[in-house]
């Protein structure tokens, strides 16, 4: 099977050919002859009905400094000049986010758009877990100060986030005795018009925070990432190490729990985390941790990936 693949993401000259996903990705498509696209969210376009995007041929290798190779751009048609488009661009997850899977749904699933445009809109990660029943952590997601401040007294030791918060940004950790909850949801409330998510803190971050990785509804693979000292935040680009792991029977359980939902929703690649006996986030809009798991477990989690792909179609 032969494929013309449309890659939406952000410039491709800045990623890290180490760490980033998208590559990995890319490269297994070559690797099966498929034929890659690449365009910038902002070069999407919708008109009478007809979505397009201004696009460019995609050549990749793992040469640092000479990664990549961009042909002459030109506009194509989402719909009959692709079998496949990755929506791979960086979160966060605002209005220029959601537009865009409004955008490509009108080409979904003639052209597979993975993952599924309406599914990751309907999915932002610190909500959509709220829909499963015993894998979360005490969490309370409110705008009322006086709720938050009661959530305080009862769990003592909290997080405090921004709901569409990414990459570990604006995520603090408040500590019994700590006097800065006040001025902290002044703050949030200044930058924010959402609701905040406070949820108990879990000591067992210190062990690591958990990426693991399901391709269409099963687990493929995990990482461990251990926050260093002093840091509330596991974030790999904030500092956290990467460490080899496996999955715990509460793990596979979690995966057991929210997989079959995943699958039947069309999200075919997806990265949770999980602290301790909790999962704290689903990740649908641009997961990474594939090279990380790569090398732990000498494997290659783009391929399942793409089988997965492929037997969509």
């Amino acid at each position: 099977m032969t494929l013309r693949v449309a890659i939406q993401m952000d410039p491709i000259e800045s990623i890290d050919i180490d760490g980033d996903s998208t590559f990995v990705l890319g490269l297994e498509a070559l690797k099966r002859d498929h034929t890659l696209y690449h365009y910038l969210p902002q070069d999407l376009t919708f008109k009478d009905g007809k979505v397009t995007a201004f696009a460019r041929p995609l050549d990749l290798r793992r040469t640092k400094g000479d990664h990549f190779t961009l042909g002459d751009g030109h506009w194509i048609d989402l719909k009959t000049d692709v079998d496949v488009v990755l929506m791979r661009q960086d979160p966060p997850f605002d209005m220029a986010y959601i537009t865009a899977t409004h955008i490509l749904q009108h080409i979904h699933p003639q052209t597979l758009v993975v993952n599924d445009p309406a599914e990751v809109r309907n999915a932002p990660e610190k909500l959509f877990i709220t829909h499963f029943e015993g894998v979360m952590p005490p969490t309370l997601i409110a705008s009322n100060q006086d709720q938050i401040k009661i959530f305080r007294e009862e769990h003592r030791d909290i997080i405090v986030k921004p709901l569409f918060g990414n990459g570990g940004a604006g995520v603090f950790h408040i500590a019994p005795g700590d006097e800065n909850l006040n001025s902290l949801l002044e703050m949030f409330t200044e930058l924010y018009r959402e609701p905040v998510i406070v949820q108990k803190y879990l000591p067992d971050v210190r062990g690591g925070d958990k990426r693991i990785i399901l391709v269409d509804g099963k687990p493929a693979g995990a990482v461990n990432r251990v926050p260093q000292a002093g840091e509330a935040r596991s974030n790999l680009h904030v500092g956290g190490q990467a460490l080899k792991t496996d999955l715990t029977e509460r793990e596979n359980e979690i995966c057991e729990a929210i997989g079959p939902v995943l699958k039947e929703k069309g999200l075919i690649f997806v990265g949770i985390d999980v602290i301790g006996d909790y999962l704290t986030e689903i990740n649908v809009t641009s997961p990474t941790g594939l090279q990380e798991i790569n090398r732990f477990n000498n494997a290659c989690l783009e391929s399942e990936i793409w089988d997965a792909i492929e037997a969509k179609l």
